[in-house]
């Protein structure tokens, strides 16, 4: 039997961690955001994580870790915007519950980055990147996902949601969308 599990799945910064916690509260769910359960389980932050033992290593500690919080039912899982380049965890998440693509435009998601130096995989040869280097980066990192992050059963375009009431109307839709997939 299916689980009502959702994952929410996106690009960095395309709003998942953000809207995790509302949807789970609006529904009466607990929820789930991967990087802080990787951070609780490992005693450090992303980044000092990738810093020290390498991106293979964290990956490996995100797969154990999707695959612990996701033996419960009315759940909402914030992934990492890595999580399902590995084509296990992929698997595991089309068979164990239902994605939620979060989609961002490149212009979006570098709006919102480009200040940001917590994101260890936009980091190039160890600096952080200048402002055109970094657009070139994440639409590359976009180019690559994309294809992966469209076999969500659920996509919401966060670009077309304005500003103001952003959050609460992005919930909302995606509560229409749970209650229509159900």
């Amino acid at each position: 039997m299916h689980k009502n599990i959702y994952y929410l799945t996106g690009f960095m910064a395309a709003g998942k961690s953000t809207i995790a916690p509302i949807l789970a509260n609006t529904l009466g769910w607990q929820y789930y955001d991967i990087d802080r359960e990787i951070e609780k389980k490992a005693g450090k932050k992303i980044v000092e994580l990738f810093n020290e033992k390498g991106e293979s290593y964290f990956r490996k500690i995100e797969s154990e870790t999707l695959f612990d919080i996701s033996n419960s039912d009315n759940t909402i899982i914030s992934l990492g915007g890595g999580t399902l380049l590995n084509p296990d965890n992929l698997k595991f998440v089309l068979q164990n519950g239902k994605l939620i693509y979060l989609k961002s435009s490149v212009n979006s998601i570098f709006k919102r980055l480009k200040n940001k130096r917590d994101r260890p995989s936009l980091f190039i040869n160890g600096e952080f990147p200048d402002d055109e280097s970094l657009f070139n980066k994440i639409q590359q990192m976009m180019n690559e996902r994309n294809k992966i992050y469209e076999k969500a059963e659920i996509e919401i375009d966060t670009d077309k949601v304005r500003v103001g009431n952003s959050v609460d109307i992005l919930a909302k839709k995606i509560i229409q969308n749970i209650s229509h997939h159900k």
